[in-house]
C-alpha cells in the first residue's frame, strides 16, 4: 500500500473508533505532535481505507452494512444496560410508545418489563416477545417484511401500521449519528419507519451509545434536532454537545442503572 501503519497511527485509529470522530486538536494534544503530523497521519489512515476525514477531524470509514445482529448484541452490553434503565425511569405507568429495531432498544424493552399497563407499537419481533411476558401489556406489531438476520420488520405496510397511531414516547436508536447532527442507518426501508416514528410520537427519545457518534451509514431519517431526548452513556463530543445546545436536546449521561 505505500505507507505503513505506525504504532501512533494505529493509536488514532483506535481513538476514533471507540469515539466515533476525534477532533483535530485533540489528537495534537493527546499525541504532543504537530496538526501537520496529524492530518498527515489521518491522510495515511484514509489512504487505506480505514477512516474517513471530516473538517476538523476525522471519522469512522463510511460503511453500507451494519455488523452481525449477533455480534451487536455483545457490543456496549453496559452501556446499553445504563441506557436502558434510565431510559425505563423516564416512561411513566400507563404510556404508549413505539420501539423500534435495534439491539438498545431491545435492551429498554427488557427494562420495561415490571412496568404497568403499557402499550407498544414496535416493527422488532424480539421487543414483542420480551414484552410479551408482562401480561398488563398491550403489545401491537407492525406488518411487513420480516428481516430474518434481526428480527425487524420492513417496508412500506410498516410504515402505514405505524403512522395509524400517535403516542405518547417514540423510542428510537440509531447506526450512525454523522458530525452535521444527521440520524442515519443502514436499510433504506428501516428510515422510513424512524421518520414516520419521530412525527407520530409527541416526545421522541433517542438511545445511542458513544460509538454511534461520527459513525457513517447510508441512508438519513432525521436530525438531531428532532429529537426531545437523548440518552447516552459517555460524554459528548464537542461537535455534539454544541448542536444538542442548540437544537434545545435534552441529554442524560447514563453511567450505571441506578
Amino acid at each position: 500500500m505505500g505507507d505503513e501503519i505506525s504504532k501512533r497511527q494505529s493509536a488514532i485509529l483506535a481513538l476514533v473508533k471507540s469515539q466515533g470522530f476525534a477532533a483535530t486538536e485533540q489528537l495534537v494534544d493527546q499525541f504532543n505532535v504537530t496538526p501537520q503530523t496529524i492530518r498527515r497521519d489521518i491522510n495515511i489512515l484514509c489512504k487505506h481505507g480505514l477512516m474517513q476525514r471530516f473538517h476538523g477531524g476525522a471519522g469512522q470509514a463510511t460503511s453500507v452494512e451494519n455488523e452481525a445482529y449477533h455480534h451487536r448484541l455483545q457490543t456496549f452490553v453496559d452501556a446499553k444496560r445504563h441506557i436502558a434503565a434510565q431510559v425505563a425511569k423516564h416512561i411513566p405507568n400507563g404510556s404508549s410508545l413505539f420501539l423500534n429495531i435495534g439491539t438498545t432498544t431491545e435492551m429498554v424493552a427488557k427494562a420495561l418489563i415490571n412496568h404497568r399497563n403499557l402499550k407498544v407499537v414496535t416493527n422488532n419481533l424480539h421487543v414483542a416477545t420480551i414484552l410479551s411476558g408482562n401480561d398488563d401489556f398491550e403489545v401491537m406489531i407492525a406488518g411487513g417484511q420480516l428481516r430474518k438476520r434481526d428480527g425487524g420488520i420492513i417496508g412500506p405496510a410498516t410504515t402505514e401500521f405505524i403512522e395509524k397511531f400517535r403516542l405518547d414516547f417514540g423510542i428510537i436508536g440509531v447506526s450512525g449519528i454523522d458530525t452535521d447532527g444527521a440520524l442515519l442507518d443502514f436499510d433504506y426501508q428501516e428510515t422510513r419507519n424512524a421518520e414516520a416514528i419521530i412525527t407520530n410520537s409527541l416526545e421522541t427519545i433517542l438511545v445511542a451509545d458513544h460509538s454511534k457518534f461520527g459513525r457513517r451509514a447510508m441512508s438519513r431519517f432525521g436530525h438531531l434536532s428532532q429529537i426531545d431526548w437523548l440518552f447516552t452513556d459517555e460524554e459528548l463530543p464537542d461537535k455534539f454537545q454544541s448542536l444538542t445546545s442548540d437544537a434545545g436536546v435534552g441529554v442524560k449521561i447514563c453511567r450505571s442503572e441506578e
